[in-house]
Parts: structure tokens; C-alpha cells; sequence
């Protein structure tokens, strides 16, 4: 007889979510408020700039984002979440204190790329997967992920009235107490977490690099999550510049074109996600987002040259930025491998960040040899690279993945009890991990009755 699943969290679980939703945000505020101001900030303050550097500056905490974030969910596993959570911020905190205090466009470097170190993002995720059950944890996922967007909304807003008010030195300084915010989080709002395992939904699996980096699949979605940061954070070396010089606008005024962007870009997106999620419209909805941004980036080469029209393609680009930001994850999920999520999810991660950090560099090549419009015809044709990359991905069936305990199996018995699970209505992948007493699926939730997968599983046996 199966046990009756609650209907609601927890309240540990909730605790749990809210409380990794927290330190998510006070990272994503911490790492992007200073984009809307950073490049008019380092013009003013160091001497002899250059655009490079500038970029550089911009982009570096990606390249230490990215080496370390898979570390750190290693080390997390040995020494516990909650530590290596904690010293990830106090880094993060560090290196926002080095940039309040930078005398130098190298030292402000140095700071940034101390802020990327701080790579907590992977052990944050086990930690959900750890504190929530299964049955909840995509609700979880979920509360996080809507957390991270409305942050990286905030931090464009915030960042250029937290300028006005107490320059950009006063941002990295508040950064920094956002550190110690979360770390306060941490230490008294995380639950301790008292059955740590290893979560292959959320964490990397070095041993299955291969086949992920063999998935031309999953390498298609890498690619273009590596390009969309990429054009995001270059365009973030001329963008402050432009609303300055062809909008008339002074620093503390941006976020009069930032708030309703993003406001009206969330709205603008939500019939695309419907059409793309719940009306299997994916592919379409999808590679028309990719070929607007890139046609965005024209318009800013072209046309960008007063205010109402650099508005009006911030928010196109927004509108598809925001759209593909919250596609990628969903493609990643649908194309795994069912035992390889979290592989998958790291890989992509790493490309994420490695964008950020090719994008500020070659951001700021291109705009101190060609200005402006350099920058704008490199994100332009990368934009569009990706658009013929994106035209050739297979159409993605409506799949999430999911795992059940099912207790000891022995290796011959794997085989069959696999093909029994593929006969299940809206089974369309099955994986046994016999060494981890785990199923792994990939099924279609509008078909597929868990309860009803669970029993069917239990009188296999």
C-alpha cells in the first residue's frame, strides 16, 4: 500500500527554499548592479583606461565563476554545504571590499575576479536537493530560478540610484554587506542538513563528462547560453555609454529606461513561454528569440542613436533576452540524459560564465578599436551564428526528468525492470542505478500519474 504524498512543503522545506533563494539573490545583486554603471564609473575614476580593460573588469568573475563552481560542489560534498556556502560568500565579500577600495583599474580586476570565486551557485542547488523532497523539489527549483530573474531585474534598476546616491564605490560597499547578509542566511535560516548524499538531478558527475560533452544536443544549448552572456555582458561596456552620449541621460536617470524595460519585457514574454511550454511550440518560440536578439544588436548598430529608440530596443532585446533565459534551463532538462541532469546542468553553467568572461573582453577590444558600433556588429554576428546553430536543433518532446528509491536491485534484474518502466504511459527514458537504489526517468507530466509509476514500479519487483 503506498503512503499518502502531502500536498504543500513543509515548513522546513520552505524555510529551505526561501532561505537559498535568499543568498541566490544577494550573489545576483552583488555581481551585476554595477553593470548598468561600471564603464562610466571606470572612465572617469582611472586614468589612461582602456576599453579592454574596462571589459575585462566586467567579465573576469565568469572565468573564476566558471573554474571553481564544480570544485566547490566537490569539496561540498566532504565538507558539508553549509561551510563551503559560508566561504564562498566571506570570498565573494572580499573581493567586493578590494573593488571599494581599488586605486587602480587593476586592482578592480584583481577585486572582480575574488567576487567570482566565491562560486557558491552549484553547492546552492545540491542544498535544495538535500532539504527538499523529491516530490517538491521542481517547485523549489522553480522559486530559486523566478528569484534569480527578479534579482538581475533589481540590479539594473538599483544599480544607477545606489550610484547616484552613494557613488560606485558605495555599490561595491553595500555588495559587500549583501555578503555578509548572506552568510547571516546561511548560518541561521538554512536547515542543517543531516543526510547529505550525492544529488545526480543537481550536482556534476565528473565520470560523465564525456558523453555530455559528445551530446551535440546539449553542446547546441551550451553554445548559445556561452553567446547570449556573452552579448549580454558586451553590450554592458557601451550601453551606459550610449543612453549618456545619444540619450542625453546622466547616470542617476538610466533606471527611468531600466524599470519599465524589464517590467514591460516580462510582460511582452509571457504569451511566448504559453505558446513555447504549454502549446509544444518550443523550437519556433525558441529559434524566433535567438534571431530577434540578433536582429537587436543590428538595431542598436543602426538605429540606436536617440532615446526612444535605444528604448525601444532594449526592450526587444530584453524581451528575447528574458525569453531565452528562461528557455535554456527548460531545453538542458528535456535533452539530458535521465541519470545526467546535473552533469548536464554544470557543463551548461560553465558555459554561462565563460560567455560572461569572452563577452567583457572581447566587449571592450572591440569598443576601444571600433567604438560603439565594433561592439555592436560582434554581438550581431554571433547573435546570428547562433541563430544558424539554433535552426538545426531537434524539436523538444514536453519532458521533465524524475528519480524514486527503488531499494536493492541486483545487476542481472536491471535489464528487465527497465523495459517494464519504459512500457509505463509517458515513461520515455528509464535508467536504473542499482548502486544507488534509484530509478531515473524522463516523463511527460501532462500523461504520466507519479502515484500511479510508483505502485506499477513496486509490483514489478
Amino acid at each position: 500500500m503506498s503512503i499518502p504524498q502531502p500536498n504543500a512543503m513543509s515548513p522546513l522545506e520552505r524555510r529551505a527554499t526561501f532561505s537559498i533563494a535568499g543568498i541566490f539573490s544577494t550573489r545576483m545583486l552583488g555581481l551585476f548592479m554595477i553593470f548598468p554603471v561600471f564603464a562610466l564609473f571606470a572612465e572617469e575614476e582611472f586614468s589612461n583606461i582602456t576599453g579592454l580593460q574596462i571589459g575585462l573588469a566586467m567579465g573576469i568573475y565568469g572565468l573564476t565563476q566558471a573554474f571553481l563552481q564544480i570544485p566547490y560542489g566537490m569539496l561540498s560534498d566532504k565538507y558539508g554545504r553549509k561551510p563551503l556556502i559560508i566561504v564562498g560568500m566571506f570570498v565573494f565579500m572580499l573581493g567586493s571590499i578590494i573593488c571599494a577600495l581599488a586605486s587602480s583599474i587593476e586592482m578592480m580586476i584583481i577585486g572582480r575576479a575574488i567576487q567570482g570565486m566565491g562560486a557558491v551557485a552549484a553547492v546552492l542547488m545540491a542544498s535544495v536537493g538535500d532539504l527538499v523532497t523529491e516530490q517538491f523539489r521542481l517547485r523549489a527549483m522553480s522559486i530559486v530560478g523566478l528569484t534569480i530573474g527578479l534579482s538581475f531585474t533589481l540590479s539594473l534598476m538599483a544599480g544607477p540610484i545606489l550610484a547616484s546616491w552613494f557613488g560606485v564605490r558605495g555599490i561595491f560597499w553595500a555588495i559587500a554587506l549583501l555578503a555578509v547578509i548572506g552568510m547571516v542566511v546561511t548560518w541561521l535560516g538554512v536547515p542543517q542538513i543531516k543526510n547529505q548524499v550525492f544529488q545526480r538531478e543537481a550536482q556534476t558527475d565528473v565520470g560523465q563528462f564525456k558523453e555530455i560533452l559528445q551530446n551535440k544536443q546539449l553542446l547546441r544549448l551550451d553554445m548559445g547560453v556561452f553567446i547570449l552572456h556573452a552579448i549580454l555582458t558586451a553590450m554592458f561596456v557601451v550601453v551606459p555609454l550610449t543612453l549618456r552620449d545619444s540619450a542625453g541621460l546622466v547616470v542617476m536617470d538610466h533606471w527611468h529606461v531600466y524599470l519599465p524595460v524589464m517590467l514591460l519585457s516580462f510582460a511582452l514574454m509571457v504569451p511566448f513561454i504559453i505558446q513555447a511550454e504549454s502549446r509544444g511550440r518550443m523550437k519556433p518560440v525558441f529559434v524566433g528569440a535567438v534571431l530577434t536578439l540578433a536582429l537587436s544588436q543590428l538595431g542598436f548598430l543602426f538605429f540606436g542613436q536617440s532615446f526612444w529608440s535605444l528604448f525601444a530596443l532594449l526592450l526587444i532585446f530584453f524581451t528575447a533576452f528574458n525569453l531565452l533565459e528562461a528557455s535554456l534551463p527548460s531545453l538542458v532538462v528535456k535533452l539530458s540524459p535521465a541519470d545526467k541532469k546535473g552533469t548536464a546542468s554544470g557543463v551548461y553553467s560553465t558555459s554561462q560564465f565563460l560567455g560572461a568572461a569572452v563577452g567583457g573582453v572581447l566587449g571592450g577590444y572591440f569598443y576601444q578599436h571600433y567604438g560603439y558600433n565594433g561592439v555592436f556588429a560582434f554581438t550581431a554576428l554571433i547573435g546570428f551564428m547562433w541563430f544558424v546553430a539554433a535552426m538545426s536543433m531537434q524539436k523538444p518532446l514536453p519532458l521533465s526528468i524524475a528519480s524514486v528509491a527503488i531499494g536493492v536491485v541486483q545487476p542481472e534484474d536491471v535489464a528487465l525492470l527497465e523495459q517494464k518502466m519504459l512500457a509505463f504511459d509517458g515513461v520515455y527514458e528509464a535508467v536504473i542505478r542499482a548502486d544507488e537504489q534509484r530509478a531515473y526517468f524522463k516523463v511527460d507530466r501532462q500523461i504520466i500519474n507519479e502515484a500511479g509509476l510508483i505502485q506499477y514500479i513496486e509490483q514489478s519487483r
